[in-house]
């Protein structure tokens, strides 16, 4: 998940000179030293691609912005006219210094630290796009869908194409693996979920396998509960993400019988520290590590979370793996 963020105080300095956020993410150095940030701080497995999953939707001609406190805010796709704005191509001269900054930190990185890209699964990009910014519920993206289930496919077919395109090439400039963040799939009905999350992200995994066959993805959708089951054994990918709120004797019992899981820390257990991160910490470990697993947060990293608090996270982990 996050790894840099404001919880460092030397991201906080480079992200006061560096612009707006999307200037940050833009800039190849600056974010090839924040990807980098944690790394040395740390001494993480892996590093994570410094980036955002709308540079997609601003690669396909939507204009996007990060606004101070806000978050993200797009040009609303309101209706389906709306729609013949957008590039049918993904635009890579946009996004050449995210592959220039994929080079920089593998030139730094230590041999034995992955490195990890992502980019948003085509549902919850919709949403964004769709809304404009994002909501507690993203409603507009599932009237939309109702509404309009043609266009809206024809959407979901976009970023479908461009997704992939856009993980091929993080895979040609070097990344190790790649998660597909779907940070909205819980929020649909059984039935959407088959059609906006399941259906769309195994035709992205079949799409960058036929250009890269070895290529190790992650999927995360994002809450979806008992859903899982249903999205392993459609989608083929190599691991899978695991948010905090789901139970972890269901996950280990029904999803990591399946597929190797990753997570799923409480981000407020980590920021409140102490014995509940450690209670919180021992729980997943006991869980998960009589299989194959990937110590992980179950979201990012929260921006008020004490740095201590993450070094005793890592120290925990570490000596129960040499425990072990």
């Amino acid at each position: 998940m996050r790894q840099a963020g404001r919880y460092l105080p030397e991201y906080r300095a480079i992200r006061g000179k560096a612009g707006s956020f999307l200037d940050l993410c833009f800039n190849s150095k600056l974010a090839a030293e924040v990807t980098l940030q944690p790394i040395r701080r740390f001494g993480f497995d892996a590093a994570i691609l410094f980036s955002d999953i709308l540079v997609v939707p601003h690669a396909l001609g939507q204009r996007v912005s990060f606004e101070t406190g806000e978050g993200p805010r797009l040009d609303a796709i309101s209706e389906p006219e709306a729609q013949k704005r957008l590039r049918q191509d993904i635009d890579h001269g946009k996004l050449a210094p995210i592959y220039e900054t994929i080079g920089l930190v593998k030139q730094e990185l230590p041999p034995q630290v992955a490195l990890l890209g992502f980019c948003g699964a085509p549902w919850t990009v919709a949403t964004y796009m769709i809304a404009g910014f994002g909501t507690p519920d993203q409603f507009p993206a599932r009237i939309f869908a109702y509404r309009f289930p043609q266009a809206f496919a024809e959407l979901i077919d976009l970023l479908v194409k461009a997704s992939a395109e856009y993980l091929v090439r993080q895979f040609e400039a070097g990344v190790d693996a790649v998660q597909i963040f779907d940070t909205w799939a819980g929020i649909l009905p059984a039935a959407e979920f088959q059609r906006w999350c399941i259906e769309p992200t195994a035709r992205m995994v079949a799409a960058v396998r036929q250009r890269v066959p070895a290529a190790r993805i992650i999927g995360f959708p994002r809450d979806a509960g008992t859903q899982l089951s249903s999205y392993l054994a459609a989608v083929p990918v190599d691991a899978v993400g695991l948010d905090w709120m789901i139970d972890l004797a269901f996950a280990r019992q029904y999803v990591q019988s399946q597929r190797p899981v990753q997570g799923n820390l409480d981000p407020l257990a980590l920021l409140v520290g102490g014995q509940t991160l450690d209670g919180a910490v021992d729980a997943i470990l006991d869980a998960f590590m009589q299989g194959p697993f990937i110590f992980n947060l179950g979201h990012g990293v929260l921006p008020d979370t004490p740095v201590e608090h993450v070094g005793q996270l890592v120290s925990r982990v570490r000596n129960a793996v040499v425990r072990h």
